[in-house]
């Protein structure tokens, strides 16, 4: 049977949960929930051989700033085919003219690397079961009234506004915030994800406000699976490890074109919730 046999279709609300059982198949820990999160906040396309999803690829947009390329799997009967071209392709077009970005596995390098795409840093993730810690005492619970904040925060550090996406964090899960001078000067969230939560994302002014605003979940979640989604360049790797959240694996962020850091030297992404999502 030959690759013009399969069809890509919309993604659609039927094919969640054959898109769980893809993405169990790769080894992913993503339930439904996490798929259905994922679905809603993008536009993607499945592959269809048979009545069968053999193939997914969501398209993440942040307004017009940039688009994010995620859950890219396919099964793996199907590789070697020339499939994970023809989703990109539907990916691509979703995306329309805005800058992209993604997360690449070593096997899905080549294929980026063809269609454009640049290496920009590297991604840590880190797991496990928290050991206890004790809460920062500059950290609080995060109300309502502070999402504007969060927001802008956000989109200094990240460079695109993604206010549909933290609210649905906000809604799902939890944020922490720092002060100073009675303004919002970093913040965390968590929700549940996989075999637990996952702490992320997280912008900070530097290393110790990070710490601090991740231990802030730690410590309220001793003996519990947490996930934290790092960059290499922010040094945090080795004090999640000491928390008990090993370095299980990551991954290689990449754009096209190259998008520069944050336009605030000032504010660090410190985990980024885009490898949550895929």
């Amino acid at each position: 049977m030959q690759t013009s046999q399969i069809d890509l279709v919309a993604f659609g609300s039927e094919h969640l949960e054959a898109a769980v059982q893809l993405s169990r198949q790769a080894g992913w820990p993503h339930r439904l929930e996490d798929w259905q999160m994922a679905f809603i906040l993008s536009k993607g396309a499945v592959a269809i051989e048979g009545g069968r999803v053999v193939g997914t690829v969501l398209t993440t947009s942040y307004e017009a700033d940039c688009a994010a390329i995620n859950m890219v799997i396919v099964d793996e009967s199907m590789r070697g085919r020339g499939l994970g071209r023809k989703l990109m392709d539907a990916a691509l077009e979703i995306a329309g003219s805005r800058p992209l970005r993604l997360v690449a596995t070593e096997q899905g390098l080549p294929l980026y690397e063809k269609l454009g795409f640049q290496k920009t840093g590297a991604i840590r993730q880190h797991q496990g079961v928290a050991g206890e810690i004790a809460a920062s005492p500059g950290t609080e619970a995060a109300t309502e009234g502070d999402m504007d904040a969060i927001v802008e925060l956000d989109r200094s550090a990240f460079g695109a506004d993604r206010r549909r996406l933290l609210s649905y964090l906000a809604a799902s899960g939890e944020f922490a915030v720092m002060r100073r001078n009675g303004r919002v000067c970093g913040f965390a969230a968590l929700r549940a994800f996989g075999r637990g939560e996952v702490i992320g994302p997280v912008v900070a002014a530097g290393l110790d406000d990070a710490k601090a605003l991740v231990a802030h979940f730690i410590a309220r979640r001793p003996g519990q699976f947490l996930r934290v989604d790092t960059t290499v360049d922010t040094g945090l790797a080795p004090w999640l490890a000491a928390q008990g959240l090993a370095h299980v694996g990551g991954g290689i962020a990449m754009a096209k074109p190259p998008i520069p850091r944050g336009a605030d030297p000032a504010a660090t992404t410190f985990a980024l919730v885009n490898q949550a999502l895929g």
